[in-house]
């Protein structure tokens, strides 16, 4: 699947009500010998669910139960090259025959990360890998050490406070070099699904998590276009929308991905040859749908408004909605 055809199939997704209105007519077909149930009842039922949803988080939890069924690709198999020994062998080779020219770059990015700001040098955290086996994944660190203050779980570009050289060691991804560790280790690959904190988990991996991957090209500028969505929707989004689209395109690409393929996503990844396309068009949709809800709550707000407004007295009040059109 490209990138382009998953980014429409994502688009018609993030419309909640007719995602929801085609499920359950699917569900009605399946049972219509029963003729119990109602094909039109049950639409407009769900239709009903999802324009009266006392907040956005209980929509989102109805979408993403439903998303499963859409996007989840239960990680079914992979590629006789995603499971290979080769492919552990590629890794290793690929790991010692570069050290030569980047253990000098290594040593000369920590070294600006220890004099520019305080703090260590490494960035530590929990990961889980393979088959849900948590390990510490390494990086450079790139934002201000706030001791035994937690960082947001979801970075943007505003929502963290980063050091001097912090923006631009991950514009150039280069705070992922000392990951080369984690892959010579066996716990991590060249190529591969991103590791996930414990909290953004959403299905077990069946392969090594990679230090770059499709998802990695394609959500490349996150952070940027994430810190355009209001903060207060953005753990809904991010766990309903971004999640489920990053596991299906990882599923994708390691139930097809050859050593030639491999080969492609590193020297796009090594030359910053990002395909944003599909993350921007997940940005713009959420974003309308948002909009639209802000203008429909400030919509209902108006007639009760107008309800409890003091009126002169002997001044007749306007007839509601109901009455008038009982006339």
């Amino acid at each position: 699947m490209s990138t382009k055809s998953f980014g429409q199939h994502i688009l018609d997704a993030t419309d909640s009500s007719s995602f929801l209105s085609e499920t359950t007519e699917e569900v009605a077909n399946q049972f219509e010998t029963g003729q119990s149930l109602q094909p039109r009842a049950i639409h407009e039922s769900s239709e009903f669910v999802v324009q009266n949803a006392k907040s956005i988080a209980r929509a989102s939890r109805a979408y993403e139960a439903l998303s499963v069924v859409a996007l989840d690709p239960v990680w079914k198999r992979l590629s006789p090259w995603s499971r290979s020994l080769a492919k552990r062998a590629f890794d290793c080779a690929c790991v010692v025959l570069s050290m030569p020219v980047l253990i000098p770059i290594i040593l000369l990015i920590g070294a600006a990360v220890r004099f520019t700001s305080r703090g260590p040098v490494f960035f530590l955290q929990e990961r889980m890998g393979r088959h849900g086996k948590p390990f510490t994944i390494v990086k450079f660190r790139t934002m201000i050490n706030v001791g035994d203050k937690a960082h947001h779980p979801i970075t943007t570009s505003d929502n963290q406070r980063f050091t001097s050289i912090g923006p631009f060691l991950r514009r150039w991804k280069l705070d992922e070099l000392p990951q080369l560790a984690n892959v010579l280790l066996g716990q991590m690959s060249l190529v591969g699904p991103r590791p996930k904190m414990r909290e953004h988990v959403i299905s077990d991996l069946p392969c090594r998590p990679g230090i770059t991957g499709m998802a990695s090209i394609v959500f490349a500028c996150e952070e940027s276009v994430l810190a355009r969505l209001p903060k207060n929707h953005l753990d809904v989004y991010y766990h309903s929308v971004v999640l489920p689209a990053k596991r299906q395109l990882d599923a994708e690409y390691m139930a097809q991905a050859t050593f030639l393929s491999d080969i492609r996503m590193l020297v796009n990844s090594v030359l910053r040859r990002w395909d944003t396309k599909v993350l921007e068009n997940l940005n713009f949709a959420a974003a309308f749908k948002i909009e639209n809800e802000r203008a429909s709550s400030r919509a209902s707000e108006i007639p009760r408004a107008i309800a409890h407004m003091p009126m002169p007295a002997g001044a007749a009040r306007p007839a509601s909605v109901e009455r008038v059109s009982a006339f």
